[in-house]
């Protein structure tokens, strides 16, 4: 019995993964969920799965939450507050975390599991993007199994060797072939990027995403912060990554070798896969997932993505090649931007407008803990607000 906590149960990932996790109540048990404001979903959540603690960030929802689920006659311990998701992550009957809270605030919570060396399955990309060398060495000295959950890593993961421990040249590897779909835009003309509205840019053509994460596959930051993710996951230089947009988002991934073979990972665009592969690694396990039919499928196309419609994935190379708090105040001024632009405050196209002035307007500087990344993230918001009200 593998018992978990879920950050961030309330999300797309979060359900997913209880989706999963129902399929198999032999195999798993619930410990804590958290959630951001979905109070009424996490409600239902803990019905089901009566869970020994739930998580809300403000105590107005976590005091309606202890209502229902004490009129419920469910015997949750309701806590509120950032720390209290740090308190769930480590656990000592906890086994396994599932890391899915979006953005900068899931960096404490799933670095405080790593450091309790609990098995971390990872779908908070800003965790690696903003801390990979403190993330990853919390992940070294503790010996927590670190599981990617992003469909495209987890196709790495499963396309290396088994004993693969980041050493690319002994593993006779030559690249990583990191698959895109280009989001909705692909083929829009340039011009008519300037007038994309919120609601455009979250309907993603492949998969059922939030709002933010939608957006950022729309300007394909979220490829560019996959690109920094993965420089960590499987010690590869920037050089060593390549994007590949694949439109039918079927390939989820591949790895190329020196012997000139390409092994892939294919299946359904459905998260559901690489959360059930991670759940259950080294095992497999049914995720409740349709298998593919090639012959539905019947062709896949490769394209090199346009660095021109897309510059936030040249900003994020940008920023993984400058190293150092680079990445952090590249993605603390996406947020930032990316906010802006679902209230409506910005267009579309200013977006990489502000990541590019924040990396252009602060210095890069070594990181040598987390106080280092949280510095440049809150330096790197400060800047890209600025940047936002000379627009508005």
């Amino acid at each position: 019995m593998q018992r978990l906590t879920v950050l961030g149960s309330t999300g797309s990932i979060g359900t997913s993964t209880l989706d999963v996790v129902a399929r198999h109540p032999d195999r798993f048990q619930v410990i804590a969920l958290t959630g951001n404001s979905q109070v009424g979903l996490l409600f239902r959540q803990c019905v089901q799965f009566k869970p020994r603690y739930a998580v809300l960030l403000d105590e107005d929802s976590a005091s309606q939450l202890r209502q229902s689920l004490r009129e419920a006659g469910v015997d949750t311990e309701v806590l509120c507050g950032v720390e209290a998701l740090e308190q769930v992550s480590v656990l000592p009957e906890v086994d396994a975390v599932m890391a899915a809270i979006v953005g900068a605030a899931g960096l404490r919570p799933t670095l405080a599991a790593a450091k309790a060396g609990k098995k971390i399955l990872l779908a908070n990309k800003e965790t690696l993007v903003m801390a990979g060398n403190v993330f990853m060495d919390a992940v070294h000295a503790s010996g927590s199994a670190l599981l990617p959950i992003d469909s495209e890593h987890n196709a790495i993961f499963q396309s290396l060797p088994h004993n693969y421990r980041g050493d690319m040249q002994r593993s006779g590897v030559s690249k990583i072939l990191l698959t895109a779909s280009g989001g909705p835009f692909r083929k829009t003309p340039l011009a008519d990027l300037q007038n994309v509205t919120p609601e455009q840019a979250c309907a993603h053509p492949n998969w059922s995403m939030g709002r933010k994460i939608s957006v950022d596959s729309a300007t394909m930051m979220n490829k560019g912060l996959e690109v920094i993710e993965a420089r960590w996951l499987f010690n590869a230089g920037a050089d060593d990554i390549q994007v590949v947009v694949h439109p039918q988002s079927m390939i989820h991934s591949l790895v190329q070798y020196i012997d000139g073979s390409v092994l892939a990972q294919l299946g359904n665009p459905d998260m559901r896969t690489p959360i059930a592969y991670g759940l259950s690694w080294p095992e497999r396990i049914d995720a409740g997932v349709a298998p593919l039919d090639l012959f539905k499928v019947a062709t896949m196309n490769f394209e090199a993505p346009d660095f021109e419609r897309f510059p936030c994935l040249a900003l994020a190379y940008q920023a993984l090649r400058a190293a150092g708090t680079a990445p952090a105040m590249l993605n603390a001024a996406n947020e930032v931007a990316v906010a802006a632009f679902l209230d409506r405050q910005i267009p579309f196209l200013y977006i990489p407008r502000v990541i590019a002035a924040v990396l252009d307007a602060l210095p890069v500087y070594p990181v040598h803990s987390l106080d280092d990344v949280l510095g440049a993230d809150a330096e790197a918001r400060r800047v890209a607000e600025l940047q936002i009200r000379q627009v508005t």
